[in-house]
């Protein structure tokens, strides 16, 4: 039986993707597992595999569309299989009645195209096709879109066809209203000074929104700990001595599995506020913020308080290796319930990071440093790390995070914890 390939959800807020390009065509054999399409989300550029095997049938969307989620992109069936009954909304068209009162129309012989159910249509008024970003940006920036020529498949009108058309027009001059009981609104930027616009990528645009909504809605506290790291870092040099140089494990997978393993007391900071209740999730799924081009990504380790440190490395390792290549899997990058940002690579002393809805909490992670510490009433060099969490205060409080940091400093300085 025909099934159908659809646009995959790849991330909490994400509403639609783009079609990047089809990688196989009518016709051609599918398996289970094989690459299909390129598709394009706020976050990164992602392979879409086939979860059937079969005979492509039919495309149902060109490259360049922009497609809501669960939309359905293609039809994969047996080679003489008949999909006339099939429609684009994934319903089967029903056998006309044998007699009715009023003629009906005839069935039509082939499926005809048609956009996805749902689907927000990118006819602009005037007859210009253009993508949704596109007419966001051109309402912002006071750009009639038949003015300008788009690059899209079909002409349609792209973010960037609309951002360099504003760039080729002249500056206008600004009309601002004078009000006498308040002080005159600085221009944004200097009269007559050189400025480069540079326009948001999806993944700049999803960060913007997504932190700007934690920001306004997300009522955050923070709570910082420091660590001695000495007996990690000598832990993790007995184990990498083991180990072949592709195989070794980073600071980072150790963090992660301590803030697993601690996540497993406090499951109000492995969850998530919703209005009248807390949604507690029983996986624990950790993410490490990965810094890629042009933004930021969270990878995601499946229920990582039982994973063991080498699956944890190994795993981070392939994802954060795809992330950058922007490459990654649907699977990398969905189902996190808590997060990870780890800046101590960069010699940074501190920082607090924003909580990634719908997650309650993130752990920001500074370097490891050599500093001055009293041990036994004499003052000699450790090596301290802090860390910082940052809570959503309708979800837990101020003495519960403490707890929880403690509980995480307990297993980093006793780290064969984590072996257990």
């Amino acid at each position: 039986m025909a099934e159908f390939i659809v646009m995959p959800k790849l991330g909490f807020d994400m509403r639609e993707g783009v079609l990047v390009g089809w990688l196989k065509k009518v016709g051609d054999e599918v398996n289970k597992g094989d690459v299909v399409a390129e598709i394009e989300s706020d976050k990164a550029t992602l392979e879409l595999e086939s979860h059937v095997a079969g005979v492509l049938l039919r495309l149902l969307e060109d490259e360049g569309a922009v497609v809501p989620i669960g939309a359905n992109l293609a039809i994969v069936g047996a080679a003489d299989e008949d999909i006339s009954g099939l429609s684009p909304a994934g319903t089967t068209t029903p056998p006309a009645p044998a007699a009715t009162p009023a003629p009906t129309e005839p069935a039509p012989a082939s499926l005809p195209p048609a956009a996805p159910a749902g689907a927000a249509s990118d006819e602009f008024p005037g007859g210009v096709k253009a993508t949704p970003v596109a007419r966001r940006l051109a309402r912002e920036l006071g750009v009639d879109l038949r003015q300008v020529s788009g690059t899209g498949p079909g002409g349609r009108v792209r973010k960037t066809d609309v951002a360099g058309f504003s760039e080729s027009q002249p500056a206008l001059p600004l009309m601002v209203p004078t009000l006498p009981a308040l002080e005159p609104t600085p221009p944004p930027f200097p009269a007559g000074g050189d400025q480069v616009t540079v326009p948001l990528t999806r993944l700049r645009q999803a960060i913007a929104r997504r932190m700007t909504e934690s920001k306004t809605t997300v009522p955050h506290f923070y709570v910082t700990s420091e660590i001695d790291m000495a007996p990690a870092l000598a832990l993790r040099k007995q184990i990498n001595a083991l180990l072949p140089e592709d195989e070794k494990v980073t600071v980072n997978d150790l963090i992660v599995k301590a803030a697993a393993l601690a996540l497993r007391d406090f499951p109000n900071l492995n969850a998530a506020f919703a209005g009248d209740q807390i949604i507690q999730h029983k996986a624990i799924n950790v993410g490490s913020a990965v810094a890629v081009e042009g933004g930021l990504l969270t990878v995601v380790q499946k229920n990582t308080d039982t994973a063991t440190l080498s699956k944890i490395a190994a795993d981070n390792r392939a994802m954060i290796a795809r992330a950058r290549a922007g490459k990654i899997s649907p699977d990398d990058v969905q189902d996190g319930t808590f997060t990870v940002s780890n800046l101590g690579g960069f010699d940074v002393d501190h920082f607090i990071a924003i909580i990634n809805p719908p997650d309650a909490a993130i752990l920001a992670i500074g370097s490891a440093r050599q500093v001055p510490v009293v041990v036994n009433g004499e003052l000699a060099v450790g090596t301290r790390m802090k860390v910082t969490i940052s809570a959503d205060h309708r979800a837990t409080d101020g003495a519960e995070a403490a707890r929880y940091l403690q509980q995480f400093k307990a297993l980093m300085e006793e780290p064969m914890r984590l072996l257990i």
